[in-house]
């Protein structure tokens, strides 16, 4: 219910404030508007607002929404006489410049969303991760660069970089890179050295990936005692009676050392019956259980449902928080909407080119997959979830493909460029056009959300 919730709330937002931009530009250039509608299909509530009479439209089908507008190529002849003394508001009859401010001003509308949710994210103050990395997998790019356990990521391709976040934001930023690239570290010894990072061959396919993992970076983890600081609810952990506080000592006889040894046994044994001796109130005590599983990426892997015991202090020194006044929030806030909208069109140039993975390609599954599990995380991730949908919808909005509106805006700059608007004959072909481009991008993206479905890798 959260998940189909927060995916209806995010489709009503966007779609509202991106037809609202076109509704909004339309009446600023005197155009007559005839219908808001927020969906498609059957409607389910209407209503008529205004001196133009306006029909305000809820309909059935959540999945876009549309303004319409005084046309005369859509109206016949008994509505040419209804409309007779507004046909000089009519859109056709618009300069070129009017009808491109209009057409745009609803991808740009969900461009400023996405500014305002970030300004108010900014204000809250960005916390995030310290970018201080594990022991990297022998042989990964990492290792070989020369990163240790404990080294502190200071900048990355001349980019200083502040969180864990900042690196994987700007590692995809960067990749793919046919040359090394330069990384500045700070040792747990406290020395700076600088690195360089050969990248060349990850696979693009990796691309859309976990990218952190292929090139062998991993958030550092403290050194943490195998004691059980949370249960999950009807986890196997509380089936076999385990309390907070207990300390797993061994597992078949194995000795477990610390915390991550704990869960690389747990994990490399899905569906498996365990005895775990373990230390409660200095009384060792031997507990079984047979351990659950999941699937991550694939494949297998044991749950047993219990989390780390951890010091306040500890995880205080991973977190760095940055707070900026509101003119310095604003700043970052549309440095932010600029830098994801660039990377949201590299990224569909890699995949064009194929150095990027047609699986990045989302639908409304996926969508309310992620809808779900950010609104389940608090508001703050559900509003930068909103933000970076509603850049995507504006980005995508101004793509040159005919029936988008970037299609709309390239027929009337040609119209300004020669002097007389395209001929219907090719205006209707590239109408087909843009059908079969937007037709094929939905099943790839279906195609993928089924994948995702059928292989759990959400």
């Amino acid at each position: 219910m959260l998940m189909l919730l927060a995916f209806l709330v995010a489709l009503a937002v966007l779609i509202v404030v991106h037809e609202f931009g076109h509704y909004q530009v339309a009446k600023w250039c005197g155009v007559r508007v005839l219908r808001f509608s927020v969906g498609f299909g059957k409607p389910i509530y209407s209503k008529v607002f205004g001196k133009d009479q306006t029909e305000f439209v809820v309909a059935g089908i959540p999945l876009g929404g549309y303004v319409k507008m005084l046309d005369e190529r859509e109206i016949d002849e008994e509505d040419k006489n209804k409309f007779a003394q507004d046909l000089h508001r009519a859109f056709n009859r618009q300069a070129p410049l009017k009808r491109i401010a209009i057409v745009a001003a609803g991808p740009i509308a969900n461009l400023l969303l996405a500014i305002f949710f970030y300004w108010i994210l900014t204000l809250q103050g960005v916390t995030g991760v310290i970018a201080k990395v594990d022991s990297p997998p022998v042989g990964s790019a990492a290792d070989i660069a020369g990163i240790k356990q404990g080294d502190l990521i200071l900048s990355l391709a001349g980019k200083p970089i502040v969180s864990w976040q900042d690196l994987q934001w700007r590692l995809l930023q960067v990749l793919p890179a046919d040359q090394p690239i330069n990384i500045q570290i700070k040792t747990i010894a406290g020395e700076n050295h600088n690195i360089k990072l050969d990248a060349s061959k990850l696979d693009s396919a990796k691309l859309d990936e976990n990218i952190m993992q292929n090139l062998g970076f991993s958030l550092y983890q403290p050194d943490l005692p195998a004691v059980i600081g949370e249960i999950q609810a009807k986890s196997v952990a509380e089936k076999a009676r385990l309390r907070l506080g207990d300390k797993i000592i061994s597992i078949d006889g194995l000795a477990i050392k610390d915390w991550k040894s704990l869960v690389e046994y747990i994990r490399s044994h899905p569906n498996k019956s365990i005895s775990m001796e373990i230390l409660r109130d200095e009384k060792l005590l031997v507990i079984q259980a047979v351990l659950d599983q999941s699937i991550e990426k694939n494949s297998a892997i044991g749950r047993l449902g219990v989390g780390p015991s951890i010091a306040h202090d500890e995880v205080n020194k991973m977190l760095v928080t940055r707070y900026y006044k509101p003119l310095d929030a604003m700043a970052e806030a549309i440095n932010k909407t600029w830098q994801t909208s660039v990377f949201s069109l590299k990224m569909l140039f890699k995949m064009i080119s194929g150095h990027a993975s047609l699986k990045t390609i989302s639908g409304p599954v996926t969508i309310a997959n992620f809808a779900g599990q950010s609104a389940h995380l608090g508001w703050k991730p559900y509003l930068a979830f909103l933000a970076i949908l509603s850049i995507s919808l504006g980005v995508l909005n101004l793509l040159p493909v005919p029936i988008l509106d970037g299609g709309h805006i390239v027929y009337y700059t040609v119209e300004i460029i020669r002097g007389r608007p395209l001929s219907e004959s090719v205006m209707m072909v590239g109408q087909k056009v843009g059908f079969v481009i937007l037709g094929a991008l939905m099943l790839l993206a279906l195609y993928n959300d089924f994948d995702r479905l059928l292989t759990g890798s959400f």
